[in-house]
């Protein structure tokens, strides 16, 4: 069968073994089968829209680190009143956000309570999305420059009190969280075995609403929707077994959660907002009988907000017939604060001025731009990781704090002690500290992976930097987004408010020679002498996992020198027939059989722990005992509490492509089943090929579908506000 670009690469390491006979395959562990507890825990792809090939690996993501998710970030609390029409609300949003930088301190307000019938508010969102009138008019004072932002902020001191973290972060030098209250996960367990809801979410739903957790739930049934991976047709039935003829498709609980629920959905798919149509029609799709007036109650209550940004520059265009009007937008507090607070502190970087202290320093393309501006943007491959860690140096040479974070204790470990992690750096754990007034304590930070950063991380790392000091987002912007919400490298780029230098130097070898043909679309044939490359056709799943397998287990040791150990193996989702869970299966069997006394872990087993979203932690299981679960995470002890294990930690043999983000291996093996087709674009495979230093194996059975993938599907947008915003608040540059 032919495959374009790659089937002449090099001949397998395994070239020689025949091939499974049909015993053998039916003989490979498939995937797990699925237990109610799964479809309830595990997010289905149902929901992925277009942007369904990102979504399909962003879902997987998530599912590694379902119970990890906090509840939503600021506690609601308080109501204004006398608000004209759902655009105001934007306005006492930036008001709420200038005061949580002032005082850093008390409970942040979610929403505001408009008064006026739902006519009033459907005629202002339906005039402005026809065009019929521009946002402006509904506006009872002249608008903010600039997006609908303050064009400038408030004096700032010496240095930010230390950043309110919308969702906690774990350092890898700590235990992993302590569990809630067993009287109040008991509490919880009985009331869902009440409503006929699995068991084994009650952890994550004490987490999720806190010590009086069983009395909010049976209050409002619907607040199961609060656990990630919980899906509305699971909370209406536990809703209709606790309410009985009192359950309504109209009940304002329902909406309420619902229009949340789409919304936190979005999320994991990496948006921060999404557009007013696409909401009303999702409600529509889940029953609801009056969309308009739920989203109404919603927006009234405070459980969403409601954005128009761009207004100014785009007044004039959307008052002209046939122009479309600028898009009203809904999003969550917790969304709105980060992107609101990470532009604001962005925008200041890119103000400071020049720094002469660097004068001294070898002049680099590099330096020039740092001596300038407080805010640089680097993009690279692997190999440019280099400039930015010598402009670290550099910085070192000079007397000046600088500091070198990365997103995973795996890019820690390949760079050296002197390195720290994006959450180390946020917890304290790694890194030089903070100031007497909750700045860090450097002049320079470099952010390696930024494409890695989501909105949230983000903003918490921007807040403490003192003012003066320099930060350097650097990243391969080929890669795939952040697996929690926003695009922040990509729009920091994209709104060229600060220097960009474009790195010039080449990832070497066949595999450097691949992923740089991926980055511009093209799947070209390389030459590996060595056996760096290699493509293994298959003809269906079983000979996937069974070539996998034995790639892992003899093929790359014997050819290449590498170890299992050392071998990574990637795959498009966790479920299917040559997902992570049916691959995990069959690597356990093989490399470490045992009958998982621990949990369903044996000592010596390859796991993925999942502390938050968004992060995942190699690590291989120790031991356990009373307390949990024991980790060695790259030689960082972690122990995973009983109650945790199952929801947060699982085999890691087998990773999806967005786990393995920001991590390399001195070997990779990429599995490609032909039921993989649909999760396939450019930023995927760029990522999941360029994991290997040393050695890539492609077991390669989509046929066409991975070159159409690299030459049509570019990228997979998010809806997110930060380019506009900080549009608004920084005229763009050459």
């Amino acid at each position: 069968m032919s495959r374009p670009g790659l089937e002449h690469a090099v001949t397998a390491p395994s070239e020689g073994t025949p091939p499974p006979t049909a015993a053998e395959r039916r003989a490979e562990p498939a995937a797990e089968d699925r237990t109610p507890a799964d479809e309830t825990a595990a997010p289905a792809p149902e929901a992925a829209g277009p942007d369904a090939p990102e979504a399909v690996d962003q879902d997987t993501a998530d599912a590694a680190g379902e119970a990890a998710a906090g509840a939503e970030g600021a506690e609601k609390a308080g109501e204004l009143s006398e608000a004209e029409a759902e655009l105001a609300a934007q306005r006492e949003l930036r008001a709420r956000i200038e005061q949580r930088k002032a005082e850093k301190a008390g409970s942040i307000e979610a929403g505001t309570k408009l008064s006026g019938t739902a006519a009033d508010l459907l005629a202002a969102v339906r005039a402005v999305e026809s065009g019929e009138k521009s946002g402006t008019a509904f506006f009872d004072s002249p608008p903010r420059t600039g997006g609908g932002t303050p064009a400038a902020s408030a004096p700032r001191g010496p240095a930010p009190a230390a950043a309110e973290p919308v969702r906690p972060r774990v350092a890898e030098s700590a235990r992993a969280p302590v569990a809630t209250a067993p009287e109040t996960v008991t509490a919880v367990r009985t009331l869902l075995t009440e409503g006929g809801a699995p068991e084994a979410l009650a952890p994550q739903v004490a987490d999720a609403l806190g010590e009086q957790a069983a009395d909010s739930l049976r209050e409002d049934p619907w607040r199961l929707l609060s656990v990630p991976g919980v899906r509305p047709e699971q909370a209406d039935g536990f809703a209709r077994a606790l309410l009985g003829a009192e359950c309504g498709p109209d009940d304002e609980r329902r909406t309420s959660a619902l229009v949340t629920w789409q919304l936190e959905r979005a999320a994991l798919q990496g948006h921060t907002a999404l557009e007013l149509s696409a909401v009303r029609g999702a409600l529509a799709e889940r029953s609801v009988p009056d969309p308009e007036e739920a989203l109404q109650q919603s927006i009234a209550d405070g459980a969403v907000l409601v954005f128009q940004d761009g207004i100014e520059e785009e007044a004039t265009e959307a008052e002209e017939p046939g122009q479309p009007a600028v898009p009203v937008l809904l999003g969550l507090d917790r969304y709105a604060l980060a992107e609101e607070s990470l532009a604001d502190g962005l925008a200041r970087l890119a103000k400071t001025g020049a720094d002469a202290r660097w004068e001294a320093a070898e002049p680099t393309e590099l330096v020039h731009a740092v001596a300038a501006s407080g805010l640089v943007a680097h993009t690279g491959g692997e190999a440019a990781r280099a400039e930015p860690v010598a402009l670290a140096e550099a910085a070192g040479a000079l007397g000046l704090r600088a500091v070198v974070a990365v997103h995973s204790e795996n890019g820690r470990r390949r760079l050296g002690p002197g390195a720290v992690t994006v959450s180390g750096l946020l917890s304290g754990a790694h890194g030089p500290g903070r100031d007497g007034e909750g700045a860090f304590a450097l002049d320079l930070l470099v952010v390696l992976d930024a494409p890695q950063l989501d909105v949230e991380s983000a903003a918490m790392l921007v807040e403490s930097m003192p003012d003066g000091s320099r930060l350097v987002l650097s990243g391969d912007p080929g890669v795939l987004c952040s697996a929690g919400a926003g695009r922040v490298f990509a729009d920091v780029l994209a709104a060229r408010v600060c220097p960009q230098i474009a790195s010039r130097t080449p990832d070497p070898g066949p595999i450097g020679e691949l992923v740089s043909g991926i980055g511009i679309g093209e799947l070209t044939q390389v030459e590996a002498p060595g056996k760096e490359v290699v493509i293994v056709p298959v003809r269906d799943a079983g000979e996937a996992v069974h070539r996998t397998v034995q790639l892992v287990a003899d093929s790359v040791p014997r050819a290449i020198g590498v170890p299992p150990e050392q071998t990574q193996v990637i795959t498009v989702g966790h479920g299917g027939s040559a997902g992570t869970r049916a691959l995990n299966t069959a690597l356990k069997q093989r490399l470490n059989p045992g009958q998982g006394r621990f949990g369903g872990f044996d000592p010596g087993d390859r796991v993925a722990y999942a502390p938050a979203l968004g992060r995942t932690l190699p690590g291989t299981v120790v031991s356990a005992d009373a307390e949990g679960l024991h980790i060695d995470c790259e030689g960082t002890p972690v122990v995973v509490p009983q109650e945790r294990v199952e929801s947060a930690v699982r085999h890691g043999w087998a990773l999806t492509a967005h786990q393995a983000a920001g991590m390399r291996w001195p070997a990779a093996v990429v599995v490609l089943p032909g039921d993989a087709a649909q999760g396939l674009s450019r930023p995927w495979v760029y990522t999941a090929f360029s994991r290997g230093e040393r050695h890539l194996s492609v077991v390669h059975g989509v046929d066409q579908a991975l070159p159409r993938a690299v030459a049509e599907i570019a990228s997979q947008d998010r809806t997110t506000r930060l380019r506009t915003l900080l549009e608004g608040l920084l005229a763009a540059t050459p």
